[in-house]
Order: structure tokens, then C-alpha cells, then sequence
């Protein structure tokens, strides 16, 4: 067995994502809505991980907890060794920026901006290195997911399978620690939805890159590494 092999199977034992007794209500009183309630799990480094149920069940309020976008009314969230349950505001936001990569469904891109200055944006939050060394990794990354011709291009000259490769690149090129996607392949025919599915897949086993999906499609997704099914707010299985 190689080292690189072992380094993979040692990190798949760490626990990237801790969720205990995640709870989320919406409203006081008699206008409240339990969105979660009292969710336990975890996700382990270099996972792809799904997360569905039906409309309603509490997919999006969980991968936002996850994503640090909203908070848990109950409950406690740790992300790659950090508790983030009782952050402020300001160092919730330094932990999305420096540990988790965001693919949505609505591509999200700038249209008055290029191909690489789209992708460009997360090094430039974080100041990671000199305008050509932020090129190169750019350069890199577009490569990866087969945009490296259209890298000069205004994000409104693509398609919506090549802008959701761009969003997938954006959300790698930083090299987050975990990567969430928010129904990422819902605005996409079925053939793009199958590239770009296979493309987060393959960067998944080629990065060790850790990867949790909320998806209506969970069919699309073939063999994953775990399945989270949630029904009223609660987890009804992992699979």
C-alpha cells in the first residue's frame, strides 16, 4: 500500500462534520415551525455524502447549520475541530471563508466578471499569494473541470452545465475542507446534471475532497459513501 493510500484511509477516520442534537425552530409560540429536531450525526473527512427527504423535511435548514449560514436554535455544530455553534457572527463568517466551499443551485456567478476572475473571487477573500500565483491555481482548477478554453469568457456566454462547472471550480479552487452543494444539478438538463455530478465525484476520490449534497435526485448520484434521510425535521435513517 502506497502512502498517499494510507494518508486517504487514515483521513476517511476523521470527523470533519459534528452534529449533536441539532434543533431549529422558526416562529415563537403558536406560529413555530420545527425544522430540525434534535439531528445527531457526523461526516468523516474525504466522504461524499447525500442528504435528502421531501420538500419540507429540513434538508436546507441542516446543510445551512452545516454551512454555518444560519445558526441552531438547540444543539451543537462542530466543523473540522471547530465548535461553531456559539461563534460570532465575524468568525463564523472567517470559518465559511477559510473552511467551506458553496456550490448552489443558481449557479451564483457574477456576469460581468470573466470565467477566471469567477473562480478567482474565493483567493482573493483570502489572500492567498500574488495576483499570478492566484492565476495559476485558477488555471489549474478550470482545467480540472474541463473549462480551461473558456477561461476568458464572461459567465453569461455559457451554458448552464459550464456555469455550473465554474461554481464547482469556484468552491474548489481555496481547497476548502469541505464543499456543500445545495441542489447543485436542479437548473440542469439531464445530460449536465450527469456531467457535473460525475465531475464532483471524480474530484471527490481525486482530492480526498469531502462533499455533502442536498438533492431531490438521489437516484442521479449512484453509489455514494452515505445516504442522510431526513423525514419531519428528523433523521430517519443513514444509509
Amino acid at each position: 500500500m502506497n502512502h498517499r493510500r494510507r494518508l486517504a484511509i487514515k483521513d476517511r477516520s476523521e470527523k470533519i462534520i459534528e452534529g449533536h442534537g441539532l434543533t431549529k425552530i422558526y416562529g415563537t409560540g403558536d406560529v413555530s415551525t420545527i425544522a430540525l429536531n434534535k439531528v445527531t450525526f457526523d461526516i468523516r473527512r474525504g466522504e461524499f455524502v447525500l442528504i435528502v427527504g421531501q420538500s419540507g423535511s429540513g434538508k436546507s435548514t441542516l446543510l445551512h447549520i452545516i454551512g454555518l449560514l444560519d445558526k441552531p436554535t438547540a444543539g451543537k455544530i462542530v466543523i473540522d475541530e471547530i465548535d461553531a455553534t456559539y461563534l460570532s457572527d465575524s468568525d463564523r463568517s472567517l470559518v465559511r471563508r477559510y473552511k467551506i466551499g458553496f456550490i448552489f443551485q443558481a449557479y451564483n456567478l457574477l456576469s460581468d466578471l470573466t470565467v477566471a476572475e469567477n473562480v478567482m473571487l474565493p483567493l482573493m477573500m483570502v489572500n492567498k499569494g500574488s495576483s499570478s500565483a492566484m492565476r495559476r491555481k485558477v488555471e489549474m482548477v478550470l482545467e480540472k473541470v474541463g473549462l480551461a478554453r473558456q477561461i476568458n469568457k464572461q459567465s453569461n456566454q455559457l451554458s448552464g452545465g459550464q456555469m455550473q462547472r465554474v461554481a464547482v471550480a469556484r468552491a474548489l479552487v481555496s481547497r476548502p475542507a469541505l464543499v456543500l452543494g445545495d441542489e447543485p444539478t436542479g437548473n440542469l438538463d439531464s445530460k449536465s446534471s450527469q456531467d457535473v455530478i460525475s465531475l464532483m465525484k471524480e474530484l471527490n476520490k481525486e482530492l480526498n475532497q469531502t462533499f455533502v449534497i442536498v438533492t431531490h435526485a438521489r437516484e442521479s448520484f449512484g453509489i455514494v459513501d452515505r445516504t442522510i434521510v431526513l423525514k419531519d425535521g428528523r433523521i430517519e435513517k443513514i444509509e
